[in-house]
């Protein structure tokens, strides 16, 4: 099979290393790619290659698969696919792995999603959606504090805030209607605050069928002790204590068919992964949002954490079938990623700095590291984005895993670099608690 596989960050590079390791796989490139995916040595043969074209070109991606007889494209960022780009290539006959523009407003459209989520009785938190800055601090009244207010659009995992004072809600309100995050915050959405402890769910959808992935726990806040501002996520780990067998088999009766029946009926099936942020209250999991593409960093474990030959699962996902494919096989071990971000992330990073060492954290038993925001010039690997590092590990517990991932940072010689010392934290909370 020739495989394009569109995006250039972590959760790409992660998805490259798995795919690049299927023997159905002849040919695959990464659109644009990064410092790790060029290059990537294919199981049956060859190597993957960069190629120089940015995820929101969908008439040059689209005429790219066409002109190298592509087999399969994986979108891997929520952006293009919410610019239509698996429309488009589906309209020219290539199987996507990646939801329809319209299936996508589960993640580009916070007000979308919840209306579709009140239509379809799924469990969610309260919530009212509001264009008038008088009319969304009226609506606080329902509540008491803290309160959660979104950023209707994309946003990169940053336009949520959690206000602990009245005072604090209307500024955050006032902030995101008056422009903070461009169109994305034209509308907000205000929830009722959810207490609980948050787990993310991955399953896959083909359309028609739904079959479970498996679960993680990612840390959204910057600092340790989950402090600081929100992030994409500054590290995941795989299985979570958090989301029982049980409570994920809940999870897919009571929330991830009702979404893929859900979207049919309104004309709009759902392909590809779905990732479904969880909050899991004394009441049962509700959802605190939808994403419509793998995690990031959570990618990064699954990926590690897959025993299964990943092709097949994308390729029915994108042309149906997963109904006839065997459950997914997990390696049982733990898998955590710790991500090396620049100073300043979330907000304004400096770009440029020299990472080094990567090749001796590579070389650490059970690590593996993957790139996000870095790029090779003259042989030099540089800091090119927010979330540069993705330092991930398996280990025959937790705590090995944790080790593990950590011993592969403090290989690394970044001094520009920064990163949470505290990741599966709760989890290594808990089994202490038990011992």
């Amino acid at each position: 099979m020739n495989i394009l596989l569109v995006g250039s960050g972590g959760r790409e590079h992660a998805l490259a290393w798995k795919i690049a390791q299927s023997p159905r796989v002849a040919a695959l490139h990464v659109a644009p790619g990064n410092a790790g995916t060029g290059g990537l040595a294919l199981a049956g043969g060859g190597h993957a290659d960069n190629v120089p074209l940015e995820v929101h070109d969908i008439g040059g991606l689209a005429a790219f698969a066409g002109a190298e007889a592509i087999d399969l494209v994986v979108v891997g960022p929520e952006a293009p696919l919410a610019e239509g780009l698996a429309d488009r290539l589906r309209a020219d006959g290539i199987a996507t792995f990646g939801p329809s523009a319209a299936a996508a407003r589960l993640e580009s459209s916070k007000a979308f999603s919840k209306e579709f989520m009140a239509r379809c009785a799924i469990p969610t938190a309260q919530f009212g959606a509001f264009s008038d800055p008088t009319q969304a601090k009226a609506f606080l009244d329902r509540f008491a504090p803290p309160y959660v207010i979104k950023a209707d659009g994309l946003a990169a995992g940053k336009g949520v805030a959690i206000a602990q004072t009245r005072a604090d809600a209307e500024a955050e309100i006032d902030d995101m209607l008056g422009g903070r995050f461009g169109d994305s915050s034209r509308t907000v959405v205000i929830e009722e605050f959810m207490a609980g402890e948050e787990a993310s769910f991955f399953a896959l959808l083909d359309g028609e069928t739904a079959i479970p992935l498996a679960a993680a726990q990612d840390h959204k806040r910057a600092y340790d002790g989950d402090r600081g501002p929100n992030t994409g996520g500054m590290g995941a780990y795989s299985p979570t204590p958090a989301l029982t067998d049980a409570q994920a088999g809940e999870v897919m009766a009571r929330i991830v068919e009702p979404t893929a029946a859900g979207m049919a009926a309104e004309g709009a099936p759902y392909r590809g992964v779905l990732y479904v942020g969880l909050m899991m209250t004394d009441e049962g999991p509700k959802v605190v949002e939808y994403n419509v593409r793998f995690g990031d960093p959570e990618c990064q474990i699954l990926m590690r954490r897959m025993a299964s030959d990943v092709v097949p699962y994308l390729l029915a996902s994108a042309t149906g079938g997963l109904a006839a494919l065997p459950p997914v096989a997990w390696d049982p071990r733990p898998a955590v990623t710790v991500v090396m971000a620049a100073r300043g992330y979330p907000g304004v990073v400096e770009t440029g700095s020299i990472i080094r060492n990567v090749d001796k954290a590579q070389a650490l038993d059970g690590v593996e590291v993957f790139i996000a925001g870095a790029a090779r010039e003259d042989g030099k690997l540089i800091a090119t984005g927010g979330r540069v590092l993705n330092v991930t590990a398996v280990g025959d517990t937790l705590e090995d895993a944790v080790a593990r991932a950590y011993a592969g940072v403090d290989a690394i010689e970044w001094p520009d670099g920064f990163f949470r010392l505290d990741i599966a934290h709760r989890a290594l909370g808990r089994a202490a608690a038990n011992a």
